[in-house]
């Protein structure tokens, strides 16, 4: 039983990662537990023999002197071998800790340890597999699991002996069926975890209550939450200041009165009891949120419909549902009803993952994706795949138990996590949703968002960008190749030699593989069409990325069109197997294979038409563009179309929504100084439509100053390379003087790479976690938030990184912008829009680049400061900002605050005298 088990948490520091190069233990911790209870602990310095480096001692704070009489692992080797003798060795990533404690022991001599292993990275993603992160540090942040000092061995063992009896814990509370189904594939897992799903499922069948849980077909879901009635308390706006005041007093501990938020909160009631449309920009410090959310919801709850609210990413629907209506709820004394929709395809199909349940797995990656969706339906509300975080190889099983398509008969008590989600957002009083679902609303037969009573659309100027990305197309040669490669030839292993089972004659299955293979050659024939031009596309000298326009490129479309004409002839043929077989009777792994055999169909459908829209369709109104790193062809080759006309598209998406009742425009950042409707006027919004502007008290940006660093050399004057030299100097300056919490924003990705990697060469931030994007993986957020998470940490970025992302004030102290952020003027799209401006008499700097650059450094240094005690500085290494004509229209676009020539060494000194007086 479990209690007879003895775990040995065992956690160690090195001077570096490999113990056969010469590196060495210099602390070992062990923590031991017996009956699920910390029993003892035991560590030591260990002498390396060898000066620690400089950055191992930055990250453990270790030091020389503190090993220097420590006892060699000659010394201790054998007494640590007797601890850990007869105990489970567990470890936070054990294929570091233990190979390399195997290693020191053969080296002294000493004989290997053999033992049962257990790995808390795989045990804690199989029973948390909604955390972001599965770093010590992260998790025991996440989970509340003391951890003083990390990347100190004691510290971490202990953090890991927690987090064991954690998991553990969470083991025990799980269902019996989903202990069942995870116990049957347990042993599949790379340490040795089967041992305590046993343990677990023997003790819950001996004690084991018939808890009444929801099921899918056997598999254990959460409770459902009951629906809230609506509320039969009838409350009014409150239309004076003393009745706000007073509201506000009594649901919020502190409040204190914002400049300008009782007047947005009245304009937002004044447009849904009118029905109108308006436009407001709510500087940051007003409480834009709070302010739209009161009226929103005492008007949704008087009017038995849901007020829409719609935001740009996932992120912001959460802070919304999590953090800002439960304040509501709070001011007002009473539940909101409230309500998220995304698209169907963000929500898990329980049918196609019960047939896979069915199912032996196909890989490590699948069956452990497989135990972790067992755990997340026991804790998910939503069904939003979204929440999950899997491998990468995982995301490919993810893909295939999206939903998409509406779902036959459910049977009684059957759950369906999309159709939950529809019937939850018809009886709601808050809707949340984002903006890609209101483009997509338009094309839907039945309208999901048509039964509101007014919409309220924030972060407003990113329905831009939604609208762009809804007709956005990339080709990527990698993506369409690995489609391909799914369906193969009768002597491969994939899917058509697999078709076998169903029996299928073998002259359909010859006629499909010859016709595969003209799909094949057609698609290499196409692609070597462009891939021969590649070597004559102009780029930098160094550089090994080409870019360039299609148009440029001049291809002959006749190719193109033979490879969409031997697709078409081949789903039609792939299509007659489902149309034949799907009305037999089939056996479970039939029917997933046809399931499978479906789902790829679907997939080259989806590349077929984008085929057709990127190579053979032309609208006047794009840009189209290829991409491709020399070092990699064909593979690295990805072509992107982007349509221009957004304008259309956004209206015949909000027009509906203008049916329903108000339409209020809302976000931070919506004007700049020299062009007022430049915002507006790409919405499609009439200039009749009136623009409220709502600004910060004048002392909410006490804490902002904005430094000009006047000695940065004119990048025209100086090579790039001596350029990107006095960035990263200047970056590494300012990082160690603030320790952290600092944003650096570049224009181009490659200046950005190059600037990360000598900053890396130097080890002069070695102390600090660096996160870079399109170097560090993970999407934007899970980047944002790992920088949130460390003090002393630095975010690379460049423009695009942050339409879309809020930074909360105390995780940034400084924004360092590198250039000023303008388009690059080889970039396609700017190009293209340059061009369209040029042919209607229009100034393409003055009409589009000037202001969109103002607008993104407006964005930027609305990220610095989020709240009055806030204290931030907005450092400009571009000196145009200072020496051009049009630098003026920066520095008016942000609040008035204290603006200072600097150079570098009195910058730092500035910085000092800044931190030092900080509060």
């Amino acid at each position: 039983m479990m209690e007879n088990h003895k775990y040995a948490v065992v956690d160690i520091e090195t001077t570096g990662h490999s113990s056969t190069s010469g590196d060495r233990i210099i602390q070992l911790a062990i923590v031991f537990i017996e009956n699920s209870k910390i029993v003892d602990t035991f560590s030591t310095f260990i002498n390396p023999e060898k000066p620690i480096p400089f950055f191992i001692q930055d990250l453990t704070k270790i030091k020389d002197v503190d090993v220097a009489h420590a006892p060699l692992f000659e010394t201790i080797g054998s007494k640590v071998l007797d601890l850990l003798q007869d105990h489970i060795f567990v470890a936070h990533n054990i294929h570091f800790d233990l190979p390399f404690l195997q290693k020191e022991l053969k080296r002294v001599g000493l004989p290997k340890l053999v033992c049962k292993t257990m790995d808390t990275v795989e045990f804690t993603k199989l029973m948390f597999p909604n955390l972001y992160s599965y770093k010590l540090q992260d998790i025991a942040t996440e989970l509340h699991i003391p951890l003083n000092v990390a990347h100190r061995a004691d510290d971490d063992a202990l953090a890991t002996a927690y987090l064991l009896l954690k998991c553990i814990e969470q083991l025990q509370s799980l269902p019996l069926k989903t202990i069942e189904l995870l116990h049957k594939r347990s042993f599949q897992l790379k340490s040795n975890l089967s041992i305590l799903f046993f343990d677990v499922l023997a003790n819950k069948r001996k004690k084991y209550d018939a808890a009444d849980y929801p099921m899918y077909r056997g598999i254990p879901l959460k409770e459902v939450e009951k629906e809230q009635p609506a509320s039969q308390i009838s409350i009014t706006f409150p239309r004076t200041k003393e009745l706000k005041t007073t509201l506000f007093q009594k649901g919020l501990n502190h409040f204190e009165e914002r400049q300008g938020q009782f007047a947005f909160m009245d304009e937002i009631q004044n447009a849904l009891e009118k029905r109108t449309e308006t436009v407001c920009e709510a500087e940051t410090g007003i409480g834009k949120t709070l302010g739209y959310l009161l009226p929103a919801v005492i008007f949704g709850m008087g009017h038995q419909k849901p007020v829409i609210i719609s935001t740009y990413t996932t992120h912001l629907i959460d802070q919304l549902v999590l953090e800002e209506i439960p304040k509501l709820n709070d001011i007002l004394g009473l539940p909101i009803r409230v309500a998220k929709l995304k698209g169907m395809q963000h929500y898990i199909d329980l049918y196609r993952f019960w047939q896979h349940v069915q199912l032996d797995d196909e890989s490590y990656d699948e069956t452990f994706t497989i135990m972790q969706i067992l755990v997340w339906l026991t804790i998910t509300d939503e069904g939003d795949l979204t929440e999950l975080n899997v491998s990468g190889g995982g995301q490919l099983f993810v893909d295939k138990i999206r939903k998409t398509s509406l779902s036959k008969i459910l049977e009684e008590r059957e759950i369906d996590f999309y159709e939950r989600a529809l019937r939850k957002s018809e009886k709601c009083d808050i809707l949340v949703t984002n903006h890609a679902m209101i483009m997509a609303d338009r094309e839907r037969e039945k309208k999901l968002l048509s039964h509101g009573c007014a919409t309220i659309i924030d972060e407003a100027h990113q329905v831009i960008h939604a609208s762009m990305s809804r007709k956005e197309r990339i080709f990527s040669y990698t993506t369409w190749k690995y489609v391909l490669g799914q369906f193969g030839t009768l002597d491969t292993d994939q899917l058509l030699s697999k078709l076998a089972v169903l029996h299928i004659p073998l002259a359909l299955r010859i006629r499909l593989e010859k016709q595969y293979v003209d799909v094949v050659e057609s698609f290499d024939q196409a692609i070597s069409s462009i891939t021969h031009i590649i070597p004559s596309i102009k780029g930098h000298s160094k550089s090994t990325k080409r870019m360039s326009t299609l148009e440029d490129l001049r291809l002959n479309p006749s190719s193109f069109r033979a490879v969409a004409t031997a697709m078409q002839t081949y789903i039609l043929s792939a299509k007659s197997i489902l149309a034949t077989y799907a009305k037999n009777k089939l056996d479970d792994q039939a029917t997933v294979l046809l399931n499978e055999w479906e789902y790829w169909i679907r997939e080259l459908e989806i590349k077929v038409s984008e085929w057709d829209e990127i190579f053979l369709l032309d609208e006047a109104v794009e840009a189209k563009w290829l991409e491709i790193d020399t070092r990699s062809i064909p593979g690295s080759l990805t072509i992107i179309k982007r349509p221009l006309n957004y304008q259309k598209d956004i209206k015949e998406a909000v027009d509906p929504l203008r049916a329903s009742g108000a339409v209020i425009w809302t976000s931070g950042t919506l004007t700049v100084p020299s062009n007022r409707h430049f915002i507006t006027s790409q919405l499609g919004l009439s200039t009749t439509i009136p623009i409220h502007q709502y600004r910060a008290a004048a002392d909410y940006y006490n804490g902002a100053e904005l430094l000009i660093m006047e000695d940065m050399p004119d990048i025209k004057q100086v090579s790039q390379s001596d350029y990107i030299e006095a960035v990263a100097e200047a970056i590494v300056q300012t990082v160690l003087v603030t320790e952290g919490r600092c944003f650096v924003l570049f224009t181009s990705q490659d200046m950005l790479r190059k600037t990360v990697e000598i900053i890396q060469d130097t080890n002069l931030l070695e102390d600090y976690m660096l996160f870079a994007q399109g170097m560090t993986s993970g999407s934007r957020m899970r980047l944002l938030k790992s920088f949130q998470r460390f003090s002393k940490s630095v975010l690379f970025g460049t423009n695009s990184f942050w339409e879309g992302v809020d930074v909360p004030g105390d995780a940034l102290s400084v924004i360092i912008m590198v250039r000023l952020p303008f388009s690059s003027p080889d970039d396609p799209l700017y190009k293209k829009r340059a061009e369209l401006l040029s042919v209607n008499g229009q100034n393409p700097f003055t009409a589009y680049s000037l202001p969109e650059a103002v607008l993104r450094f407006r964005q930027g240094f609305g990220r610095l400061i989020r709240s009055s005690n806030d204290k931030g500085v907005f450092i400009v290494l571009d000196r145009r900002i200072e020496t051009k004509s049009y630098g003026s229209d920066f520095l008016q676009a942000i609040p008035n605050i204290p603006i200072k020539k600097v150079t570098l060494e009195n910058m730092v000194l500035e910085l000092e005298n800044w931190y030092t007086n900080e509060g």
